[in-house]
């Protein structure tokens, strides 16, 4: 007998008899070629019971037999070298594999290493892993383990991940539309909410989605019900309300970063008449400072330099900007910025509402983006992603928030020259810092090719499901970085709800199938908002033209609660005052209106009599003019 890599010939045949004395459950080949990283086994093939599912097939884990190290390998190619096929005869094919690691016996229980210390040689047999080695394999190692489906390879394993590491790093999860996406986020988030009860989770949910499948811990926030206060946003931030999402005038912008700290500086110094303090006054205020102001005490501030000025050339600019301030405070879609209810200092309720402190028992919240005017949906996430990291921040340890991005590619474009600066911005600079304060991120994206890839290469932890594009792909095979890259080329042919977990999170990199949700807990369903698909009786539903229509004008209307004044309770001098004009604020309690009163839209009687004397003033302008 010879030695050949620590093996004796003897050993070898008796492994031979034993793995062909089971073929039931191992197919037996032999090394024939190793490089390093990988290796062919050469086989025959067409002899065994493909009916139990024992033959050579890509994606599937194997093991070489070293003696004590049985090296385990990942198949990626499999083929017939002749490109030939007899039946009833033993065919030679030849599998590729790619090396991933080893797995030893420690006392009872096998222990699976990443890297390669021993690696095989010619003539070492391979067969199917053991399902005790491939359990080994994708062990966490003591980590605190979140079961969130089961291996493609063996459904009688679970597919686990480590929930801390999963977090602490961020995660992405990325997969085209219809292969589950949507369902493997809600499934992840109810993972982690069972495993970290103290976490706050905010959801940018573009679609209205979400609220549904976390009836049990999620609450909305959609336009009827966000209170985020005008004084809340920076200076480029209320730019982008302001100018609707077009580019800005400068000299507009540069007028405002003059008003608004004038305006805040009367708030809160009433009987300073309008002087501001020395710049280098440790109390000095900016246009970013989130100090409550009064739009009325700006749109003043207008009015006087407009009937100061001695030259012409600037005061165009100055009714440009008053209009446009009075567009916003007009406009029904903005009442979450410019409501009546928003007069006072509320950034502690505004706070707490958006982050749930206190949670009472629901610690999700669903921002729900379908129904607000796209020209602020850029501006309100920048604020949103901007007050979870400072949240973070300064709570020193004591909150810990997760902001989950759908669509992430809209926020985080690739092209710097896309998107809303402030709200790359904002995320970036969760996906970066995050970490260190509490504040993860979770990247949801049908289209990583379009995502900023320097918020991607933050996300640790990886969920790559089914992806079509060639560029998208790309991306994904660029962010793997240990030995098993090969296993991202099943990424264009994974059926629904599988993925492709890799990174900080998994043991090593594994094929998954997601756990299918209850019917109950689905995402988009109806009444969310969301979808209705696979709906029973959608047939047969009949569409609510009027209800449609009510919606769609109620948009106009003014939703708030009625007034003293038209309850007919006592009104005190204060309310009386606030309506004249400008009242200022009692000293040491801010709180007079934000506006001289709330803004006050016509009915359609009020507003059909107007536009009848409009068109009949025109008229007779248009009859005299020449006169």
């Amino acid at each position: 007998m010879f030695v050949e890599g620590g093996t004796t010939q003897g050993e070898a045949t008796s492994q031979e008899r034993r793995a062909m004395a089971q073929p039931q459950r191992r197919l037996l080949g032999h090394v024939v070629h190793c490089d390093g990283a990988r290796a062919t086994i050469a086989a025959d093939a067409g002899t065994e019971d493909t009916t139990s599912g024992n033959h050579w097939t890509v994606g599937k884990m194997i093991s070489i037999n070293l003696g004590a190290t049985r090296t385990v390998g990942l198949v990626y190619a499999v083929e017939r070298p002749d490109h030939r096929w007899i039946d009833g005869e033993a065919n030679p094919i030849a599998i590729s594999v790619e090396l991933i690691g080893e797995v030893r016996d420690r006392g009872s229980a096998p222990v699976f290493d990443r890297g390669i210390t021993e690696y095989p040689h010619i003539g070492a047999p391979a067969h199917r892993i053991r399902s005790r080695d491939l359990q080994a394999v994708y062990d966490l190692g003591g980590r605190h383990p979140a079961v969130i489906g089961k291996l493609s390879q063996d459904e009688a394993i679970d597919a686990c991940i480590a929930v801390d590491d999963t977090l602490n790093r961020h995660f992405a999860v990325v997969g085209t539309t219809g292969v589950g996406k949507s369902s493997a986020v809600s499934l992840l988030l109810r993972k982690t909410i069972a495993s970290r009860p103290d976490l706050r989770v905010l959801i940018l949910d573009p679609h209205n989605e979400f609220a549904s499948a976390l009836p049990e811990h999620a609450t909305r926030i959609d336009t009827d019900t966000l209170d985020l206060p005008f004084w809340l946003f920076r200076l480029e931030e209320f730019v982008e309300v302001l100018f609707r999402g077009r580019e800005a005038v400068a000299e507009e912008v540069e007028l405002l970063r003059d008003l608004i700290p004038l305006a805040k500086h009367i708030y809160r110094n009433p009987a300073s008449g309008g002087l501001l303090r020395r710049a280098g006054d440790s109390t000095s205020v900016t246009a970013d400072t989130p100090v409550p102001y009064r739009m009325a005490d700006v749109i003043k501030e207008i009015d006087e330099r407009l009937g100061q000025l001695d030259t012409k050339a600037e005061r165009p600019i100055y009714r440009s900007l008053r209009a446009r301030i009075e567009s916003a405070l007009n406009d029904p879609r903005y009442r979450f910025m410019f409501a009546s209810r928003l007069i006072e200092d509320t950034i502690h309720q505004t706070v707490g509402n958006i982050f749930r402190i206190p949670s009472h028992g629901k610690t999700v919240t669903c921002f729900e983006m379908a129904g607000m005017p796209p020209e602020v949906v850029n501006s309100v996430c920048s604020v949103l992603a901007r007050l979870a990291f400072d949240m973070a921040l300064w709570s020193q340890g004591k909150l810990k928030l997760l902001v989950v991005c759908e669509e992430a590619h809209r926020y985080m474009p690739a092209d710097p020259r896309l998107g809303f600066a402030p709200t790359r911005h904002a995320l970036a600079r969760i996906a970066k810092e995050g970490r260190k304060y509490g504040c993860y991120l979770g990247v949801v994206t049908q289209r990583p090719g379009e995502l900023d890839p320097t918020v991607l290469s933050q996300c640790s932890t990886v969920f790559a499901m089914r992806l079509a594009n060639d560029q998208d792909q790309a991306i994904i095979r660029s962010a793997i970085a240990d030995s098993s890259a090969s296993m991202l080329s099943f990424l264009s042919a994974m059926g629904r709800r599988e993925a492709i977990a890799f990174g900080e999170g998994v043991a090593t990199t594994m094929r998954l199938k997601f756990e299918e949700l209850p019917t109950e807990a689905l995402p988009g369903r109806l009444g969310s908002g969301g979808k209705t698909d696979d709906l029973p009786g959608d047939a047969d539903r009949e569409v609510d033209i009027a209800a449609i229509v009510e919606r769609l004008r109620s948009t106009g209307r003014v939703s708030r609660a009625p007034s003293a004044r038209e309850l007919g309770e006592p009104v005190s001098a204060d309310v009386q005052a606030g309506d004249k004009g400008y009242s200022p604020p009692p000293a040491g309690q801010p709180s007079a209106p934000l506006m001289s009163s709330p803004p006050q839209w016509p009915s359609s009687e009020q507003s059909s009599a107007r536009n009848a004397g409009n068109s009949a003033a025109l008229a007779q302008r248009n009859r005299f003019g020449n006169r």
